[in-house]
């Protein structure tokens, strides 16, 4: 049977009892601080691999399930690469439209059907709570890539895994961390696993910015309040921006919405440019975004003109995504500490990525 890592099985005096070998990874609520570090400490195992300074076969013979029955450029593309990078192969399904469920093949079905072709399975859907149906019928380890507007948890993983190395390189740490989390916080998925990952830490201070229709839900603010947490809302983003040391910045949902014209109301209210940076913003305040950001002329949350500034870390965090999901995969799989036995160096030309 495939275990899913819940919350009950976690010792929070900082000892997980948790076992990643053969387990789901559905919601953040799964980890406690020292499976993160856990995480974190694979990640960091395997920066000369995803910097294609060396080559691991480990996962040689293995195959991904990749289902992504919602859009997906970066979390489909990353997951991939990760697999790739330890060895193994992928086998995609991109659309709904190009499986059996439009046929009315339940997720139970497709299930059972899909794990007997796969070592692990990586799913998307637009359904909160769809991944978990499915992976309850799994015959192998699935991982989340991200259920409606519900969870993400690679991606609070790798954005708390960048917010780490960020801030430990200016002397600081998660701990008494200062975040200003701007925009679309109803419907932001990668917003909730984030904060949810962040009530661990100590003495962390959030300020939530966004229109009142758009704001985090208060379930959210009530976890992070319970955790001894200063949580500070507000509809101002300049007033609220100046003592941050990160600012992470969201595209409004619009796929979230019930019509397109109630989306077109919330677009571009909170746009952060360079201009607006330097007034505001301590100099050393690291900008991210969980992409993509929408740079069309109506929304342009996060301006390009940015774009040489060196705190902006958008471009880092999705490097970042490759070693984290890399760091899942071994140790869901149990090769975290065998990845040497079939490494070698590269034998062609690669440019320096990390």
């Amino acid at each position: 049977m495939i275990r899913t890592i819940r919350p009950d099985a976690l010792n929070r005096t900082g000892f997980s009892k948790i076992d990643f070998v053969g387990s789901h990874i559905l919601s953040v609520s799964q980890f406690d601080r020292h499976a993160i570090d856990q995480v974190f400490a694979a990640a960091d195992s395997m920066v000369p691999f995803a910097n294609r300074q060396r080559v691991t076969r480990v996962l040689e013979g293995a195959i991904l399930g990749n289902m992504f029955f919602e859009p997906s450029t970066r979390t489909r593309v990353s997951f991939g690469c990760a697999w790739n990078l330890l060895g193994g192969e992928v086998r995609e399904t991109a659309e709904i439209k190009t499986s059996a469920i439009t046929k009315g093949e339940s997720f139970y079905d497709t299930a059972r059907v899909l794990s007997g072709y796969s070592d692990v399975i990586v799913m998307r859907h637009k359904i909160e709570g769809s991944v978990e149906e499915f992976a309850s019928a799994s015959r192998v380890p699935v991982i989340n890539g991200g259920d409606g507007s519900n969870e993400h948890p690679s991606q609070a993983l790798l954005d708390l895994f960048t917010i780490r190395k960020e801030v430990g390189d200016r002397g600081k740490s998660v701990d008494n961390l200062r975040i200003a989390l701007i925009g679309d916080l109803r419907y932001g998925r990668a917003v909730h696993s984030l904060c949810r990952l962040l009530t661990l830490y100590n003495n962390v201070h959030f300020s939530l910015i966004s229109p009142p229709e758009l704001s985090l839900g208060d379930e959210y603010i009530e976890e992070m309040r319970a955790g001894g947490h200063e949580v500070v809302e507000s509809t101002d983003l300049h007033g609220s921006i100046s003592h941050a040391d990160i600012l992470y910045v969201t595209r409004t949902q619009e796929e979230r919405f019930p019509t397109q014209e109630e989306a077109e109301r919330y677009k571009g209210l909170f746009r952060l440019n360079q201009s607006i940076y330097t007034e505001y913003c301590e100099p050393n305040t690291v900008i991210m975004h969980p992409l993509p950001r929408d740079s069309r002329g109506n929304a342009n949350e996060l301006d390009n003109d940015l774009n040489e500034n060196p705190n902006l870390a958008i471009f880092r965090q999705t490097d970042n995504g490759v070693l984290i999901r890399m760091a899942l995969f071994a140790l869901i799989l149990d090769v975290a500490d065998k990845i040497e036995d079939t490494a070698r160096n590269v034998s062609w030309y690669t440019a320096k990525r990390f």
